[in-house]
């Protein structure tokens, strides 16, 4: 796909978690094709150090990769520090990371559903909490990344459900509180994108059908629809949006 080039972008700290696969690491592809200095955390070392050898071929730069588990806040804290470290302060944090493990009501144990919160919503808190000082002194952009399916009340993996729709809630929050600052809080919120994960794990030829009836568009999404979106959001095309859900899912809600 040809990118879109945002000027202000270029030199900008872009930090991002989940990177290293999926649409986190469309992110991680498109904002270094537009010459930001890219840090970003993956459970997976091995798939995150093939991206980033594909992309510094690619764009002759080479992303920070840092391993974490986004459940421990102190180990999240850390790789921020180091981000901050190697490239300068934080401009732009894209909260991705998630994880949308099915389930049902009763098989569903405390320790799941906190387990489910701790991945897919309390991170991005923490994430925001640490970068604020860096976008109070330079504004900055929060993208934090939800799912319609929260906006449709999709079953199956209501925890998922429930922290995609807190993120809408943080984001309006955020929004309101760090706007003084000049800082830009939005949430994006893809439909079915149809990453590696989803083809392997949930894509059935009657699933995919139901979907594609349900969107105006009728073409699957792909991960690079979803970070064209996230570039727009960071760069100040975008300047006077804030607290907003910008959805990418083909017309399906």
């Amino acid at each position: 796909m040809d990118y879109v080039t945002y000027p202000d972008l270029k030199g900008k700290t872009v930090y991002i978690t989940g990177g290293g696969s999926g649409i986190g690491a469309s992110f991680v592809d498109a904002f270094t094709r537009q010459g930001a200095n890219v840090a970003f955390i993956s459970l997976t070392a091995a798939s995150a150090q093939a991206l980033c050898d594909q992309v510094e071929n690619d764009t002759g730069s080479r992303p920070l990769y840092m391993q974490c588990d986004i459940k421990n806040i102190n180990a999240l804290q850390t790789t921020i520090k180091q981000t901050r470290e190697t490239f300068g302060p934080i401009d732009i944090l894209i909260n991705n990371a998630a994880r949308d493990t099915r389930h049902t009501l009763e098989g569903y144990s405390t320790d799941d559903w906190d387990d489910a919160m701790n991945t897919n919503l309390r991170p991005h808190y923490f994430t925001a909490q640490s970068v604020v000082a860096d976008m109070r002194a330079n504004g900055g952009s929060i993208i934090n990344v939800g799912s319609n399916s929260a906006i449709l009340g999709l079953a199956g993996y209501a925890s998922y459900v429930t922290a995609k729709a807190g993120i809408m809630g943080l984001t309006k929050a955020l929004a309101r509180e760090l706007g003084p600052d000049g800082i830009r809080v939005n949430t994006l919120i893809p439909g079915w994108v149809m990453t590696k994960r989803q083809l392997e794990k949930w894509v059935t030829p009657k699933a995919l059908e139901q979907c594609l009836s349900e969107q105006s568009l009728k073409r699957t999404i792909s991960e690079e629809d979803v970070s064209q979106s996230a570039l727009f959001l960071a760069s100040e095309a975008s300047a006077m949006i804030t607290g907003q859900a910008l959805i990418i899912d083909g017309g399906r809600v």
